[in-house]
């Protein structure tokens, strides 16, 4: 389960700002990746858990309903957050990996409080100008990462279902642009859409 742990020891050494930074999106088949990054005040950092802070964890592990509930109250409460993305074909250009970080370092740069330390998960981030920690599977150790990763899902999935009405037929509501065998039935029936990641193996033809 995340908790502060990480945050506190920072805020140790005289760091007040501390950005989660993290992504959804990275395994799909179908549409961007999807970057957040959040600042949590510092005196809910150094309080007791309770309320809806206690239950922010992964992302994956929580419920579609719990997800948005709490992407509500970390938008209502956050010092700071910030949005990124890199679309499909910047993925198929580079790779997915470029992609991620590239859509994690938007998100950072797009924030209107800028932090003074950042937690991502995962892998560092190259050409930002602050201090950072990368945390491997940081959206199960510390909150303001498992809220940027809840934040980062919700957008996407949101994007999902609107592209879904316009895109028909490819569940992507159901199966948010993943490669289930729905969705891969739909490619070999209908073929790949303007949003589709080429480079990904596809199995459409």
């Amino acid at each position: 389960m995340a908790d502060f742990q990480i945050e506190k020891r920072i805020i140790k050494r005289g760091f007040r700002a501390i950005a989660g930074v993290d992504e959804a999106g990275r395994g799909a088949i179908f549409g961007p990746v999807v970057a957040a990054a959040v600042i949590l005040p510092p005196l809910l950092i150094g309080s007791r858990l309770s309320g809806w802070i206690e239950e922010i964890d992964d992302s994956k592990v929580i419920s579609p309903s719990k997800r948005k509930r709490l992407a509500e109250a970390i938008l209502a409460n956050a010092f700071s957050v910030g949005v990124g993305s890199a679309t499909n074909f910047e993925i198929d250009q580079k790779n997915i990996f470029w992609a991620s970080l590239s859509a994690m370092r938007r998100a950072v740069e797009s924030m209107p409080l800028a932090p003074d330390f950042i937690l991502v998960d995962g892998f560092r981030l190259n050409d930002v100008n602050y201090p950072q920690r990368s945390i491997v599977q940081g959206d199960r150790k510390s909150i303001s990462i498992a809220a940027a990763s809840i934040l980062a899902k919700v957008l996407r999935d949101e994007m999902m279902i609107h592209l879904d009405k316009i895109y028909e037929g490819y569940a992507l509501s159901k199966n948010k642009g993943y490669g289930t065998r729905e969705h891969y039935k739909a490619l070999k029936k209908m073929g790949p859409t303007l949003y589709h990641r080429l480079t990904f193996n596809l199995r459409y033809k």
